[in-house]
């Protein structure tokens, strides 16, 4: 493992308590410019995140009605009841965004896939980074006013669904995730820089409880005129026996 990211791991609660848990729980609210963009409302309303940590699966709640989740996994979304009824479901859901552009259009099942990728990203990260398959290498570092930040390219394979297959992680001198920058590739490939802050600490494991996603601009820095995206996260378990869950 690359020395740099086990010390950012050990950071963060160590890799051991990581792998000791199956489950992170956590409110999010989320809001920003995006969802306007895809024609998609998005209110206020705390919801409810469930993320698998060691494979790729999350469900959000309230989905479109009280009574509603979100189902997501790289092969399937779906939309259902609680009680477990199926209310539109997608199989293959990446290849439904096959020619979108920042403006195109989503429909629920688009934004359920959007919500599962993103935010099951965030919550896994930075132990995403030690995941098999995954290519991290420290290059050149970033300053930031008077602080100079660790940067941390990760290379993911095809096996993981996420923004895009090469993105820049940037570290704090207390090696505090900072900043992650990507390509929205469901969105016309777009650049992001995504700024973390409020850390917080649950169950042991460390990490930002404020992200605010901003336009990437020719210079690498954040358009931050142009908040694309913006998440709280509050009220964090981490779970060591996974729930009943449907496929």
């Amino acid at each position: 493992m690359n020395q740099l990211l086990s010390r950012i791991l050990d950071a963060h609660g160590g890799m051991d308590r990581w792998r000791d848990y199956e489950e992170v729980e956590a409110t999010i609210v989320a809001g920003g410019g995006f969802f306007s963009l895809k024609g998609m409302i998005q209110d206020a309303t705390p919801r409810r995140l469930t993320a698998w940590l060691h494979q790729e699966r999350s469900s959000v709640l309230p989905f479109g009605a009280p009574d509603q989740r979100a189902l997501s996994t790289p092969e399937r979304v779906a939309i259902e009841k609680l009680d477990g009824t199926v209310l539109a479901e997608r199989h293959a859901p990446k290849d439904s965004f096959a020619g979108h552009q920042m403006s195109t259009p989503w429909d629920a099942l688009h934004l359920a896939y959007f919500n599962g990728e993103a935010l099951w990203t965030y919550f896994t990260t930075p132990f995403l980074l030690a995941k098999d398959g995954v290519y991290v290498e420290e290059v050149e570092p970033w300053r930031e006013g008077a602080e100079t930040w660790h940067v941390l390219r990760a290379q993911f394979p095809g096996s993981i669904e996420t923004h895009s297959l090469i993105q820049d992680f940037f570290f704090d001198t207390d090696l505090k995730l900072r900043r992650h920058d990507y390509s929205v590739n469901i969105a016309g490939g777009f650049p992001a820089a995504q700024l973390t802050s409020d850390y917080i600490v649950a169950d042991g494991i460390h990490f930002p409880s404020k992200r605010r996603a901003y336009t990437r601009g020719p210079d690498r820095r954040p358009i931050t005129e142009m908040l694309m995206v913006s998440i709280d996260i509050s009220k964090v378990r981490f779970k060591r026996e996974r729930s009943p869950s449907r496929e």
